[in-house]
């Protein structure tokens, strides 16, 4: 059996994921469901993204891809590609969590993305690629509104469907 891969993003209505290597947004309720998703799961990052989080994810086996030969982290496992990083995973469900350029590649060989899709534009300097609806089908959406801030989102599920 193969590895299944589900890319794990949250994103503004203009696609947008981040601003100056940060989250833009504060919703509690996506962090939650990121939680409830990706517990006891291996994660792969970028090595941005793990630095803007600033620490191994608790419970988590964590991955984190870097072309830098001598970077590393205590409590963190380094691969030098993404494909590296799926092999170290090996038949394990893993999840991809970001960021742009770790997602671009991952949408090639993922099964499944797990998607907060937020219902506001933010300032945003980093992006995440297009759904292509030839090759992802939203199987799952669940609306969702956060008091705080008055804010419309919903968890989608996309699966490949090519």
């Amino acid at each position: 059996m193969a590895t299944q891969l589900t890319l794990v993003v949250a994103m503004d209505a203009a696609r947008g994921i981040g601003v100056d290597n940060q989250l833009p947004w504060h919703l509690p309720e996506d962090l939650a469901h990121f939680k409830r998703v990706t517990l006891g799961k291996p994660i792969i990052m970028g090595r941005k993204t793990f630095d803007s989080i600033g620490r191994p994810l608790p419970k988590r086996r964590n991955i984190v891809v870097t072309r830098n030969a001598g970077w590393t982290h205590e409590g963190v496992e380094v691969a030098h590609s993404l494909e590296e990083a799926i092999a170290m995973v090996g038949e394990d469900a893993a999840s991809i969590i970001g960021g742009a350029q770790i997602f671009a590649a991952a949408m090639e060989v993922a099964d499944r993305m797990i998607v907060t899709h937020i219902d506001k534009v933010y300032p945003c300097d980093t992006f995440f690629p297009e759904i292509d609806a030839g090759r992802w089908t939203a199987t799952a959406r669940e609306p969702q509104h956060a008091a705080e801030g008055d804010l419309d989102f919903s968890f989608v599920t996309y699966e490949r469907t090519t």
